[in-house]
C-alpha cells in the first residue's frame, strides 16, 4: 500500500502520503493550465474563431463557449468519477489529465474562422467540451485522492492542495498570458503567441500524466476493492444512499464557484472591458494576488483542522455578502482599485478554496465518495461557475453592470445557510 499512516502524536505526513500528495497536487496543477488559459485569452480567441464584424458579439459568443464546456461537466463527473470509484483514484486521475492536455494542444492548432470558416469555432467547441468532460471527473477523482492521503487531523491541510493546484494552474496560466502580452506586439499575440501558451500547457500535461502514473492508489480505495463494496453504479448509490450530503455538497458549491470563477479567473477581462485597464495590467493584477492565495491555502486548512469547516467557511461567505458591493464599485481604471479588489475577494475565497475538497470527501464513504464530490459540485458549477463570465459580460453590455454585486451577495447568502446549518466534520471518522 502506498499511503501509510501518520503517527498521531507527531501529526506528520510520511513519505509516501508526501509523495502522493505533491504527484496529485502537481498533475492537476498542469491539468488546470490548459482550462484557465481560454478565460485569459478570451477576447483573442474571440478574434481568431468568431467573425469580428462586431468585437462584443464575437467575445460572447467566445464566452458561450466557455459555458458549453461547463455543460459536460456533470456527464464527466458521472462518467469519470463512477470510474475512479469503480477502478481507482490513479486511473481516473491518469485519464482526466490526457483528455484535458490533449484537447488544449487542439486547440492550440486549429485554424482561425478566417482561414476554415465554421469549421473553426466547431472544432473549438468539440475541444471545450473534452476539457469540460475531463474537468468534471477531475475534481472528485483528485480530491478524494488527496483527502484519502491524510491521516485524521491533517484532512483539510492535504485536501487544501487540491485548489492549491487549480489555482497553480490558473497562476501559471496567468503568467503565460502576463509574458506573451508583455513581450509580444499585438500582431505576433494574434498569430502565434496565444497558440504558443497553449501547447506549453499541453506539454505540462505530459508531466502531470508521468506523475500520475508513478504513484500507487490509496488505502482507502484499495480496502473497497479488496472487500468487493465497489459498487456497480456509485451515481445511483450517491442518490439513493447519500441524498441530503448530495443536496449539501451543491450549496456548499454555489458561492464558492461563482466568486471563483469571477474573482480568479475573469476579473482581468472583465477589468478590461469595463474600466479600460490594459490586459497587461490586469493579468499582473491577476498573477501578484494569485501567488498570495496560493502561498496562503495551506495554511488556512491548518486552520480549518484546528478551529474546524463551519466557521472558516461562513468567514468567507459572509464576507461576500458584506463586501459585494463596495467591492465592485471600486473597480476603475486604475492597477491600485483593480489590484485590492482581486486580493480582498482572494482572500475571502481562501475560507471555501482550502475546504472544499475536505468537507465534500467528509460528506460521503469511499465505494461513492469520488462520484458523491465530484457530480453535485459539476451540476453547481455548471450553473453557476460555468455562466458566471457570460452574465457578468452581458450585464456590461447592457448597461447594468452595477446589479452584478446582487447577484454575488444572494448566492453568498445561500451557501451561508449551508454552511451554518450543515454538521462539523472535522472530528469524524474517516476511511
Amino acid at each position: 500500500m502506498s499511503i501509510e499512516s501518520v503517527t498521531p502524536a507527531r501529526g506528520r505526513l510520511r513519505a509516501s502520503q508526501r509523495k502522493a500528495i505533491v504527484a496529485g497536487t502537481i498533475g492537476n496543477t498542469v491539468e488546470w493550465v490548459d482550462w484557465a488559459l481560454y478565460s485569459i485569452f478570451a477576447k483573442i480567441i474571440a478574434d481568431e474563431f468568431f467573425p469580428s464584424a462586431d468585437g462584443a458579439v464575437a467575445l460572447l459568443s467566445t464566452l458561450a463557449v466557455f459555458a458549453v464546456g461547463f455543460v459536460m461537466r456533470p456527464v464527466g463527473a458521472a462518467v469519470l468519477g463512477a470510474y475512479a470509484d469503480r477502478h481507482g483514484r490513479k486511473k481516473g486521475m491518469t485519464l482526466t489529465v490526457a483528455l484535458m492536455a490533449g484537447a488544449g494542444f487542439v486547440i492550440a492548432v486549429t485554424p482561425s474562422y478566417d482561414r476554415i470558416g465554421v469549421f473553426s469555432p466547431l472544432v473549438l467547441l468539440l475541444a471545450r467540451l473534452v476539457q469540460g468532460f475531463s474537468a468534471g471527473g477531475e475534481f472528485g477523482s483528485s480530491s478524494a485522492f488527496l483527502v484519502e492521503s491524510a491521516a485524521h487531523g491533517r484532512r483539510a491541510f492535504a485536501g487544501s492542495w487540491q485548489q492549491v493546484s487549480v489555482a497553480g494552474g490558473v497562476l501559471i496560466a496567468s503568467l503565460l498570458g502576463t509574458l506573451t502580452t508583455s513581450a509580444l506586439s499585438d500582431d505576433a499575440l494574434h498569430s502565434w503567441g496565444w497558440r504558443a501558451a497553449f501547447v506549453v500547457g499541453a506539454l505540462l500535461g505530459l508531466v502531470g500524466l508521468w506523475l500520475r502514473v508513478s504513484v500507487e492508489d490509496t488505502v482507502s480505495f484499495t480496502q473497497v476493492q479488496d472487500s468487493g463494496r465497489t459498487r456497480t453504479n456509485p451515481v445511483k448509490a450517491m442518490f439513493v444512499e447519500h441524498p441530503k450530503a448530495t443536496l449539501r455538497v451543491a450549496g456548499i458549491t454555489v458561492a464558492g464557484t461563482l466568486t471563483y470563477y469571477i474573482w480568479v479567473n475573469y476579473l482581468p477581462t472583465y477589468a478590461n472591458l469595463t474600466t479600460g485597464i490594459p490586459l497587461r495590467s490586469a493579468l499582473l493584477s491577476q498573477t501578484l494576488c494569485l501567488i498570495v492565495f496560493v502561498v496562503a491555502l495551506p495554511f488556512v486548512g491548518r486552520l480549518s483542522d484546528r478551529v474546524g469547516r463551519k466557521p472558516t467557511m461562513a468567514g468567507f461567505a459572509g464576507g461576500f455578502v458584506l463586501l459585494s458591493w463596495p467591492l465592485l464599485h471600486l473597480l476603475s481604471g486604475s492597477f491600485l482599485s483593480l489590484y485590492l479588489v482581486q486580493l480582498v475577494g482572494m482572500t475571502l475565497i481562501l475560507g471555501y478554496s482550502a475546504n472544499c475538497a475536505v468537507i465534500m470527501a467528509e460528506q460521503f464513504p469511499p465505494e461513492v465518495r469520488a462520484t458523491g464530490i465530484a457530480l453535485p459540485y459539476a451540476l453547481a458549477v455548471a450553473l453557476f461557475g460555468g455562466t458566471a463570465p457570460y452574465l457578468t459580460t452581458w450585464l456590461h453590455e447592457s448597461g447594468h453592470s452595477d446589479l452584478l454585486w446582487i447577484y454575488v451577495s444572494a448566492a453568498a447568502l445561500v451557501s451561508l445557510v449551508v454552511y451554518l446549518t450543515m454538521p462539523e466534520t472535522k472530528d469524524k471518522e474517516f476511511h
